[in-house]
């Protein structure tokens, strides 16, 4: 929990996947700024040291507990023990306008984020308490993950604060 931002409760982010290495570091840089405590860096999401991580985070991995996890819905089923409210991050049919989300009072939050071309697969969906979407007006059917989780981000900061 990050005192700064006087967060009522708990926000950790969980990376499923992600091959950027650049997206890896603003997700480190983005969390950093909005008071999250911990990053989980699962499959093949690249976890620093990594020259690519640290230009663009600018060292906040340094600052942000982070762990890897060879398995994204192993990290989630323990997230949940710990009491933690599981939000995905994804374009699906049973999704919620991100906007319209309502967290629950007192639980800790774990918004997951997908692979840039595959998004999050059923094990991690099945897995939420609740998947968010943020609606596109465009033609493009989604954000870069590393904007959308910025964007996801400070929505749910507003909301638990």
């Amino acid at each position: 929990m990050n005192n700064q931002n006087n967060q009522k409760t708990e926000l950790v982010a969980v990376c499923h996947n992600i091959r950027s290495r650049h997206n890896v570091g603003s997700i480190f840089r983005t969390a950093d700024g909005a008071g999250v405590s911990k990053i989980f860096l699962c499959g093949i999401t690249p976890s620093p040291p990594h020259g690519n991580i640290e230009k663009v985070s600018l060292g906040a991995e340094n600052y942000i507990a982070w762990e890897k996890g060879k398995n994204t819905w192993q990290v989630l089923d323990k997230l949940r023990k710990e009491g933690f409210e599981i939000l995905a991050l994804e374009q699906a049919e049973d999704a919620v306008d991100y906007r319209k989300y309502k967290p629950r009072k007192g639980k800790k939050i774990a918004l997951v984020l997908g692979n840039e071309i595959d998004g999050l697969p059923e094990t991690v969906l099945k897995r939420a308490n609740e998947i968010l979407h943020i609606p596109m007006s465009g033609r493009k059917e989604s954000l870069n993950v590393s904007v959308a989780f910025g964007v996801a981000v400070y929505k749910l900061i507003d909301l638990i604060v």
